[in-house]
């Protein structure tokens, strides 16, 4: 009894001790003052820096990096507090879930409820869907020579591309690319044990800016994810890491290229540097994307010229961070002149060992990689020995406005890519004979990466568009989400929403659509931008059977994509962030706020990726986050 009696007093003394630190917080201000490019119009009412200022404090944790001569404002440096600018607020975290349908202890983990079995997919178009309504022409060229005709290209191709279900993208550990896979619905690795969806920040390093004539990037923009990558020890012992990240086996590292030009590389857990951040000096806008097969390759796409040069794409060897191959830049078979960025986030077809890359300089690139990877002795080569490049031309281009470019990222079932552009079209193509299988019109410039979903034995893809401003009006202008028949392009239903837009700042739904599994399994939920003038925005939920409303909450505007977090039990949350600096994580059933947290006074543009219980996100304002899920 006496032992007993020990032990329940020890559990009390324990939760009024983690009580005290949860409680215990106090209040900070802001140590970062850097903002985004947008306008003040942007901000409203909805977080003022005050309101920041007066924020409560988490129990984050200071940091001390092991740099080598990092001393560049460029670089950035440490946050000297490593803590939050705002309490975890857990408002509502009373109340629970019902019993979620789907039990996450029989599935394992989060990658399991994606889960789809194969179905039999033969794309065609019909009528409204035929590629002649939309397109003029489009051309293939492989290496150097522009085919005659694409009849030319069956002996020529990199032979049979098929990519299973979104589930089946790597057998490896981590979040390798935007939106985590080919389906691109899952940017989270692992299954959370939170509890109450509280946020709790764990550390921030501030990331600097890169500034060019006509410029300033700070921060993280759109679309902005992270990479997440948990190693093995072979391949991290010919890594440039320092040797403690070496000799950590539960090591999760950080791989995220910024807007000032560098990539760092950084302990999930802890924030500490992994090895020194590499300076690309590019601009990086979107999202790179780590090899499927677990070698240490890394493709990212810089954004933006420098004063000096056009932008391009890299392939990085992470073994010692060294550039081993660049393309893209001032293509001449680009119709576009030349603009080269490339806001895409890459794939690869482990079968053919072939990368497959859009680029906003309206090419879709293929190459053959030719990879060689010895695991034990750290040798890795590439001998690219074939590259293919697809163009199109739109009835719709024109100098000024629906200009041929991808900017969002593709996705991929079997032989067929399904991808949006600048030039309000969605494309499928068949990447074994290069055909464009059907186009859909989605009316304006697009930013929404397609995301598929398998439902009944049919594959459907979940899609939205943009208001790019003077466009289709100088006021507002509805803006469609689409349920879209893979299979044929038709549309199963459209839900509309009524935005505005400034120049340069485009409302709609700049982010991607977030499909819900498990307890979620009937919802997509989406953000949409300036519906309610240009500061505010919606996050929605929506019935995938009918495209009905589940629940809607009006918030600052949002370019940040929403992503779903499952407990063990099921229950599915939803988190994003917004213009007003805020992440936000609500129950996904009733769109009831569990809890905020304030990591910026400026917006968040970029998408968060979540590697079991830690999500990891940057700001605009200069700093990358790792949050833990509690």
């Amino acid at each position: 009894m006496r032992r007993v009696g020990r032990t329940i007093i020890v559990i009390i003394f324990e939760l009024l001790i983690i009580s005290g630190l949860y409680l215990g917080i106090k209040k900070v201000k802001p140590d970062a003052d850097l903002r985004g490019e947008l306008s003040d119009k942007m901000r409203e009412i909805f977080l003022t820096d005050s309101e920041v200022a007066e924020g409560e404090e988490s129990a984050g944790i200071g940091i001390t990096g092991r740099l080598s001569d990092l001393s560049s404002d460029d670089l950035g440096s440490f946050s000297e507090s490593g803590q939050g600018e705002d309490a975890n607020d857990a408002g509502g975290i009373e109340n629970q879930q019902d019993t979620a349908m789907n039990s996450l202890e029989e599935a394992g983990d989060s990658n399991n409820i994606f889960y789809y079995p194969e179905i039999d997919f033969e794309p065609h178009a019909v009528s409204s869907t035929e590629p002649t309504n939309f397109l003029i022409s489009t051309d293939v060229a492989v290496d150097e020579t522009i085919l005659s005709s694409k009849a030319d290209y069956q002996s020529k191709s990199l032979g049979d591309i098929s990519f299973d279900t979104g589930s089946k993208y790597s057998d490896q550990e981590g979040v390798f690319t935007f939106r985590g896979n080919n389906f691109r619905d899952n940017p989270v690795y692992g299954t959370s044990t939170y509890t109450w969806g509280s946020m709790v920040p764990q550390w921030s390093i501030v990331t600097g800016s890169l500034t060019f004539e006509d410029a300033t990037w700070s921060g993280s923009g759109w679309t902005g994810q992270p990479l997440m990558r948990k190693w093995s020890r072979e391949t991290k012992a010919h890594m440039n890491m320092y040797d403690w990240a070496k000799e950590d086996d539960e090591l999760v590292e950080v791989i995220y290229a910024c807007m000032n030009g560098y990539i760092y590389f950084l302990d999930m857990k802890t924030g500490e540097y992994t090895r020194d951040p590499m300076n690309v000096g590019f601009t990086f806008k979107g999202s790179g994307a780590l090899d499927p097969r677990g070698y240490p390759l890394m493709y990212v796409g810089a954004g933006y010229d420098t004063d000096t040069e056009s932008a391009r794409s890299f392939i990085i060897n992470l073994l010692d961070c060294s550039i081993i191959y660049t393309f893209g830049n001032d293509d001449p078979f680009s119709l576009r002149g030349g603009l080269s960025f490339f806001d895409s986030s890459a794939i690869v077809d482990a079968e053919t060992d072939t990368l497959i890359y859009p680029g906003e300089n309206g090419i879709l690139y293929l190459i053959h990689l030719g990879t060689t990877y010895d695991e034990a002795s750290g040798k890795l080569s590439l001998a690219l020995d074939k590259v293919v490049r697809w163009r199109y031309s739109s009835v719709r281009t024109s100098h000024e406005k629906y200009w041929p470019g991808m900017e969002t990222s593709a996705a991929i079932y079997k032989n067929y890519l399904f991808i949006t552009d600048n030039g309000a079209n969605l494309f499928c193509l068949n990447l074994n004979t290069m055909e464009t299988v059907w186009v859909q019109d989605i009316l304006d410039d697009s930013n929404s990466t397609p995301v598929l979903s398998i439902e009944d034995g049919k594959l459907y893809i979940y899609v939205s568009t943009s208001f790019h401003l003077g466009w289709r009006s100088s006021t507002t202008a509805t803006v469609p989400i689409w349920k879209i028949n893979a299979e044929t392009g038709e549309i199963v239903w459209q839900t509309e929403y009524e935005c505005s837009s400034l120049e340069g700042v485009s409302g709609g739904v700049q982010s991607t659509i977030a499909v819900g599994r498990s307890d979620l399994n009937d919802l997509i939920f989406v953000t949409v931008a300036m519906t309610h003038g240009t500061g505010a925005g919606d996050i929605v939920a929506l019935n995938k059977a009918d495209g009905s409303k589940a629940w809607e909450n009006q918030i600052p505007y949002s370019w940040s994509s929403p992503i779903c977090v499952y407990n063990k039990a099921g229950e599915g949350e939803v988190i994003f962030g917004a213009s007003d600096g805020r992440m936000r994580c609500l129950y996904g059933l009733t769109g009831e706020e569990k809890s905020h947290l304030a990591i910026s006074d400026g917006t968040i543009e970029a998408s968060p990726a979540v590697y079991e219980d830690y999500m990891v996100v940057g700001t605009r304002a200069g700093k990358i986050w790792g949050i833990h899920l509690e």
